[in-house]
């Protein structure tokens, strides 16, 4: 049985009333999971605890639709017994184009007068998406479809691939054919030029043009400039978040999101990269063009997101967070809390 399938069935006899998932192989749609996992590859298993808290509303007088980002299945990470908790009743739904996961809520005005809780667990085994670049390209990589081309080169809203990203993408590709090794001067100037600081304001929101003026920010703003510059060099790249795990540490909270991106070389596929993992960790700089490490959970892909069902304010600039709207506008004051703890590895 098909993995999305199989775990929205399970949720179903769980909690849901109904849900809602594709099983075409669309563009964006992740990659089916290994039958087969070699076990020389890095893997870490852990649970996963997602808690929104949705404040009262005393004065509501309609229901208030809430998206919560859902983890999906895919070559490198499993998910499994994925259950949401919560006192009204949910349905799984799937955004058009990425097909990114969300747990879909009507919450009745009765209920947001309360406010209430959501508490989303899963278990998860994340394996190192590594690729090795010291190989000539062959022909076993799967082409890119002519949509996923077509939008892995276009712009997001604030990732624009003319004026400052354009031509700062051409100085430092110029003289460069081969498209990896454009990718890699890219990745170099990024590292090199740029600062992780989450100072003053404007960081955070991965808007490319000022991250390529200030000079400074996080994660987010590292890989959009990256993506940025790689699409105006003609590489298709992408862009995806979930959270960190902490090396070092079996259990405890996460404060907030990490993302990173994906580009894709014709013989190569896609190839990972984290630019801010490397500029943090310079001994590992080698090792982040080209690898993601098992310290982390991919949550959703693509940026500018139309929900579903779509939501009724702008595209999401990306999604890890709770969203919510009343009355056809955002709902603010939500707050979310997140923790893990490893398992033992999984017999193979």
């Amino acid at each position: 049985m098909n993995l999305r399938l199989r775990r929205a069935v399970v949720t179903a006899l769980i909690t849901l009333p109904a849900i809602g998932f594709s099983l075409a192989a669309e563009p964006h749609a992740p990659s089916p999971t290994a039958r087969a996992v070699d076990p020389a590859i890095p893997s870490r298993s852990f649970s996963f605890t997602y808690t929104v808290k949705v404040p009262a509303a005393p004065q509501a007088s309609e229901p208030l639709h809430l998206w919560i980002p859902v983890p999906h299945s895919d070559a490198y990470q499993d998910i499994s017994a994925l259950q949401v908790d919560a006192p009204v009743k949910h349905a799984l739904k799937s955004d058009h184009f990425y097909h990114n996961e969300f747990a879909y809520f009507v919450v009745p005005a009765a209920e947001l007068q309360k406010g209430f809780e959501v508490h989303m667990s899963f278990n998860a085994v994340r394996r190192e998406h590594r690729v090795s670049l010291d190989h000539k390209p062959s022909t076993g990589a799967p082409p890119l479809s002519p949509a996923e081309r077509k939008r892995d080169l276009e712009p997001d809203r604030l990732v624009p691939l003319t004026g400052i990203i354009g031509e700062t993408s051409a100085q430092q590709t110029k003289g460069i054919d081969d498209p990896l090794e454009k990718a890699r001067a890219l990745y170099n100037y990024v590292i090199a030029t740029m600062k992780y600081d989450k100072t003053g304001t404007g960081w955070g929101r991965g808007d490319a043009a000022y991250f390529c003026t200030a000079k400074k920010g996080n994660c987010t703003d590292f890989h959009g400039f990256f993506i940025g510059m790689a699409r105006a060099a003609g590489i298709p790249a992408r862009f995806a978040i979930g959270f960190p795990l902490p090396a070092k540490a079996g259990a405890g909270t996460i404060g907030g999101y990490h993302c990173w991106a994906e580009f894709y070389v014709t013989g190569y596929g896609w190839i990972p990269v984290d630019a801010s993992e490397a500029w943090k960790n310079p001994e590992k700089r080698g090792y982040f063009f080209g690898a993601h490490d098992v310290n982390r959970v991919e949550f959703t892909r693509g940026r500018d997101i139309d929900l579903a069902p779509k939501q009724a304010g702008d595209p999401l600039n990306y999604s890890v967070y709770p969203y919510a709207e009343l009355g056809g506008k955002p709902f603010a004051g939500i707050q979310s809390q997140f923790a893990f703890q490893d398992l033992a590895a999984a017999p193979r």
